[in-house]
């Protein structure tokens, strides 16, 4: 089983309508050979959140974590009264996930008891953490926190989100599945495939212009990559 997700940045690349976008990736998901469904990720915008109602998409990670913990506990049950409402399944983040806004550091790592009533107050479905991974990590470097993940599955009941996790290695990503971790995003490193194989492709043939006959390959990359991930 897989989940497509689509960004907030990814929709302001798309002019900021996300039906058109929402609209392709759950038909890929419905004619997909294997279990799939469509999220919204990351999303900041109240305004782009409220645009998923009848768009078809399965959940949504509304992201507060940029504000301190009582504006985020407020904005998240908030969201995830409206996400209910709607039929929506509701991530959300507590802690902070490097990368994005500087570099990952230990001190604000997710807090288990803390988590704990963060997901009582705001009524999520599953929680993203910061265990020690980062966004945007093109080297596979980063080194998690297992024992602290598996404090983390033990004092929730909701599923476990793993941002950041192209930047850690397939044996450190399995032992983070198994210390409690359900759910990982993975889109850098397949943007690092794709960006990959079309600058080699182009780099073989300049006489190419046709746009599919470089894009094909980057997607094949993607496609190998995501397999194999798939496979940890």
């Amino acid at each position: 089983p897989v989940i497509l997700q689509i960004s907030e940045n990814a929709v302001k690349f798309h002019g900021g309508r996300l039906r058109p976008i929402a609209a392709a990736a759950v038909e890929v998901a419905r004619s997909a050979a294997v279990d799939a469904s469509v999220h919204l990720d990351h999303v900041e915008d109240v305004d782009l959140l409220h645009q998923c109602a009848g768009a078809g998409l399965s959940s949504v990670m509304f992201d507060a974590s940029h504000l301190d913990y009582a504006d985020n506990v407020a904005a998240t049950r908030a969201a995830a009264d409206w996400g209910h409402a709607n039929g929506l399944f509701i991530e959300a983040e507590l802690g902070k996930v490097g990368g994005k806004d500087g570099a990952h550091a230990p001190g604000v790592r997710t807090d288990p008891a803390e988590a704990a009533q963060f997901v009582a107050d705001t009524g999520v479905d599953a929680l993203a953490v910061a265990v020690g991974s980062s966004h945007a990590m093109v080297e596979r470097t980063a080194a998690l926190d297992l024992a602290l993940i598996g404090e983390l599955a033990a004092a929730l009941e909701v599923p476990l989100v793993l941002h950041g996790s192209s930047g850690v290695a397939d044996d450190n990503l399995a032992a983070a599945v198994a210390a409690g971790m359900v759910k990982i995003n993975i889109g850098t490193i397949l943007n690092v495939a794709f960006t990959g194989a079309v600058r080699s492709t182009l780099s073989a043939d300049a006489a190419i212009v046709d746009p599919r006959k470089y894009l094909r390959p980057g997607r094949d990359e993607i496609a190998a990559v995501a397999a194999r991930l798939a496979g940890v």
